[in-house]
């Protein structure tokens, strides 16, 4: 049993905790409760469960033959251990995820090198009580009116009326 506790992987409960939000802190207490109950009742099991005493049970048992039989069927009983097919797309998958997560990450500093650049800009032109139509479009030249597409803005042109 050490062997295969050994296999298993610890939870850094610290970690997860500071991921969980506050509305669902009481169902990862309860998950955290719950995980240490089931530890802790796997850590007092022995390595090896304890040998069956045969020769005890063949003088108590009155019915010759039984024990023997149940011994021999005991012994034939093999019970596979199952194989671990889960972890390696585990694995792969947290692999991808971290490379998703990286690649984020650098494309998040570069949009706030972005808009630091434009938040610089935006301490620097003047108020907007204190600007006129010209500064506002050299500030802003998506605010320009383009006179070729609307030449009579805001007014509508008589043959649209």
């Amino acid at each position: 049993m050490a062997g295969r506790r050994a296999a298993l992987k610890a939870i850094d409960w610290m970690a997860f905790a500071e991921r969980v939000p506050l509305d669902q802190r009481i169902m990862f207490n309860a998950l955290k409760t719950t995980s240490d109950a089931i530890s802790s009742r796997l850590t007092s099991l022995p390595e090896k469960p304890p040998a069956i005493d045969w020769a005890y049970y063949k003088k108590t048992i009155a019915l010759s033959g039984l024990v023997d039989e149940f011994e021999k069927k005991f012994s034939a009983l093999k019970i596979p251990v199952p194989v671990d097919s889960e972890t390696a797309k585990i694995d792969a998958q947290e692999k991808a995820v971290e490379k998703d997560a990286i690649a984020y990450v650098e494309a998040s500093k570069a949009r706030v090198v972005e808009y630091e650049k434009e938040l610089t800009r935006f301490r620097n032109m003047i108020p907007f009580e204190l600007m006129s139509y010209d500064d506002l479009n050299e500030a802003f030249p998506e605010t320009k009116l383009d006179k070729e597409k609307y030449p009579y803005w805001p007014h509508k042109p008589i043959a649209d009326l």
